[in-house]
């Protein structure tokens, strides 16, 4: 290596190995099943969200039926991409902020029929456009949408409590276990020592 010059680091790489770790335990721990096809489009979405273009952050500033009627309307290959980024945006929003959405009265299901309809549209798209060559890989985001946005809303837990203080994140852990009953957050709460209880005796 010549003088001055300094290694290159493959942030890409790095993120999309970290996001793959992180997808496939939040997976397992919830007996996610899914392709291999649909856990990388995962993988790739969270990567590109850790930096995303302005497309991206639509879905987070504009009303999603005014996006999804615009897509519908768009020629040809933008209508796909449109779609395609749409569904990407409510895939996203809906996992990593379906709390926030739940505090501003947001239905929640109706925010996911949206984004699974633009994948569904995406996905006919691609079939017209190939016949039956064209992989399913739109229609099964479609046909789990919710589901994949419940992992993705794991996903964030983790990651939430992780860049937390200990006693913090244990505090959140109980406070959702609280409100969801979620077995899952329970083996969390075990796995740091803490027995999830309810009534008066709380944390233990």
């Amino acid at each position: 290596m010549s003088e001055g010059m300094r290694p290159v680091l493959d942030l890409s790489a790095n993120l999309e190995t970290f996001f793959h770790d992180v997808v496939d335990d939040a997976m397992r721990k919830k007996h996610v099943e899914a392709t291999e096809a649909a856990e990388y489009y995962l993988v790739s979405l969270l990567t590109d969200y850790a930096r995303p273009d302005a497309r991206s952050c639509e879905a987070l500033e504009r009303p999603l039926t005014l996006l999804l009627d615009e897509a519908l309307r768009a020629p040809g290959q933008e209508r796909f991409e449109r779609l395609r980024v749409l569904g990407d945006g409510v895939l996203y929003v809906s996992g990593f902020f379906a709390p926030h959405l739940e505090t501003r009265g947001v239905e929640v299901r109706y925010v996911t029929s949206l984004g699974a309809r633009a994948y569904d549209n995406a996905g006919r798209m691609l079939r017209g456009a190939s016949g039956d060559a064209a992989p399913d890989l739109f229609f099964e985001l479609a046909e789990n949408f919710e589901r994949f946005a419940d992992l993705l809303n794991s996903v964030a837990e983790k990651l939430s409590l992780a860049a937390a203080p200990s006693s913090t994140a244990v505090l959140k852990l109980y406070e959702r276990w609280l409100k969801t009953g979620s077995q899952e957050l329970g083996s969390e709460l075990m796995e740091r020592g803490v027995l999830p209880t309810r009534g008066a005796g709380g944390l233990h």
